[in-house]
């Protein structure tokens, strides 16, 4: 009977051993961060929006409004865990939060954006050396920020183009490409309207991005651009364009529901039927 309770105990003393074990974070990275926010309902959202189970973990303290984020390095990394954070309206140094986010949450909860005001100054002290310097990295700053999206929209255009051709292996070549080149877009550089745009679009546009490269089946590609489509024209409306750009509308496609794309002819190309109805649609919208 001894030797029975004493099984047991081990038993249950391994099976909580193993369960703490589960919950450690593997290749865990530590860092401390400020994020805004008032009270403990704040606290409440912050950490849920950043906790990940097994992969990464935030404690933030009101009263310092610093945050101990803890995670695993080869899972996730700081700035996807502060993307999350923003997108449920609570900015840090990094990444602010959609305004239309902010407004919605509690009376209580929302703080003052003080990051606002110390992203620009600190950009402008870091280039103000004369005024001549100045103008001159101002300028390079602008150039950053536009090109920053520059190989994604390339992308796009050069997918529709493929699917025009219903050329599926060109499709799904371009569409790899597209989900390199939208990890390697820095958000920090972003002009403030598109950043919050990209903040919204960025998981839609890497799964659609993903789907159709991971395929070469036109029919599945298709479905996917028009998601896509809809992120992209999301974008570029947020853009100070150089060259218009043509948003045009199919009305058989999607099951005869309708679809749009993007293009920089004004004269149809349609990259949901290709040949079979090449010039069935109309163009919508200029985007300038």
């Amino acid at each position: 009977m001894k030797n029975s309770i004493q099984n047991i105990v081990l038993l249950l003393s391994l099976a909580l051993f193993s369960v703490s074990c589960e919950a450690q974070i593997k290749n865990e990275k530590k860092e401390t961060v400020k994020i805004s926010g008032n009270c403990e309902m704040c606290e409440e959202t912050i950490e849920k929006a950043g906790n990940l189970k097994k992969v990464a973990s935030i404690d933030w303290n009101k009263d310092t409004k610093l945050a101990n984020i803890s995670y695993d390095e080869k899972k996730t990394n700081k700035e996807e865990i502060l993307k999350r954070i923003a997108l449920a309206g609570y900015d840090s140094e990094s990444f602010l939060a959609p305004d239309d986010v902010y407004k919605n949450l509690p009376q209580c909860c929302q703080y003052k954006r003080e990051f606002k005001k110390e992203v620009v100054k600190a950009s402008i002290n870091e280039t103000a050396h004369n005024h001549e310097d100045h103008v001159k990295t101002e300028t390079v700053g602008v150039k950053q920020e536009k090109n920053q999206l520059e190989k994604v929209y390339g992308n796009y255009f050069q997918l529709k183009d493929a699917l025009v051709s219903s050329d599926g292996n060109k499709a799904s070549e371009v569409s790899k490409s597209m989900v390199v080149a939208i990890s390697q877009v820095k958000m920090e550089l972003l002009d403030n309207e598109v950043h919050m745009v990209w903040m919204k679009v960025l998981k839609d546009l890497t799964e659609d991005a993903e789907h159709i490269g991971e395929t070469k089946d036109l029919k599945h590609q298709r479905d996917h651009f028009m998601t896509l489509s809809k992120n992209v024209y999301a974008l570029l409306k947020a853009e100070k364009l150089n060259k218009p750009v043509y948003y045009q509308f199919c009305p058989m496609a999607n099951d005869g529901k309708g679809a749009n794309w993007l293009s920089y002819e004004n004269a149809v190309k349609n990259p949901y039927y290709g040949s079979m109805m090449l010039n069935c649609g109309k163009t919508v919208e200029t985007l300038k």
